[in-house]
């Protein structure tokens, strides 16, 4: 379990002051966040004072009731969105001090992406789709692992189709290995199971432990599913914009109960 990081109290995102210290451990990405909507009655804190990190070569995923704020920290930890206050490391990358082409660079090099939607380019074929990210910057990548993982994903008859031409699982795996392909330092999923029937969502999730096992990656993932929530390390619980608890190595049956508790 990847203890939290020792922050201090929650400073605005001011670019112009002095960052704050890094994380003093191993932890690939972590947050110290408040993010609010809206002013006056219409206020909603998103995020109230959350502080979590998410250890290296560890596979987390990320639970709550709808409207708990899980989503909204992912976005935040994946630099997708900023925050109202406090700070977000990727390793110890301080993500307010970047601009935005900084930005752009560090989602492009460091972090992975899986959307539950897939947001792949349907005038690509599979593999270009995986490498779309290393072309974006004139890079090639490494082809050894960018085969094995192709090879890993059970895409290697299929490298050359359009997204058209492909099944949901097997968009959904395009989009595991385009994360993959440019080994970043930690990968978000966003409901990565969510558009699949149980049978290809678990050979989705069976990949993704494999890629955390065998490859060391590091994964944080949002769910709604105890059962896809059983694949990970840890289990951390979001409610009402605040982390409400966490499970290590947990069982299904254990996440559901303690989901029931949340008011799932």
């Amino acid at each position: 379990m990847a203890p939290p990081r020792p922050t201090g109290m929650l400073g605005h995102m001011n670019t112009d002051l002095a960052p704050p210290a890094p994380p003093t451990t191993a932890a690939a990405g972590s947050i110290d966040a408040m993010k609010i909507y809206g002013v006056g009655d219409a206020e909603v804190r998103a995020l109230d004072g959350v502080t979590v990190s998410f250890e290296t070569g560890k596979f987390t995923a990320i639970m709550g009731p709808s409207g708990s704020g899980k989503s909204t920290l992912l976005h935040c930890l994946a630099g997708l969105d900023s925050l109202t206050a406090g700070a977000t490391f990727v390793g110890d990358t301080y993500l307010a001090a970047l601009n935005d082409r900084q930005l752009t660079e560090l989602r492009r090099t460091k972090i992975g992406f899986v959307f539950q939607a897939f947001n792949l380019i349907p005038t690509l074929t599979a593999d270009e789709n995986i490498r779309l990210p290393m072309m974006l910057g004139g890079e090639t990548g490494d082809e050894a692992w960018i085969d094995q993982v192709i090879a890993t994903v059970g895409l290697k008859d299929r490298v050359h189709h359009r997204p058209s031409e492909l099944s949901g699982g097997q968009q959904q795996r395009v989009a595991v290995a385009r994360a993959l392909a440019s080994r970043p330092d930690i990968i978000f999923a966003d409901e990565p199971t969510g558009n699949l029937d149980s049978t290809t969502g678990a050979e989705i999730l069976d990949f993704m432990r494999r890629a955390v096992r065998e490859f060391g990656q590091t994964i944080v993932m949002v769910t709604h599913d105890p059962n896809a929530a059983s694949y990970a390390d840890r289990v951390v619980f979001v409610a009402d914009g605040k982390i409400d608890g966490e499970l290590v190595d947990p069982t299904s049956d254990e996440i559901f109960e303690r989901m029931k508790r949340l008011g799932h």
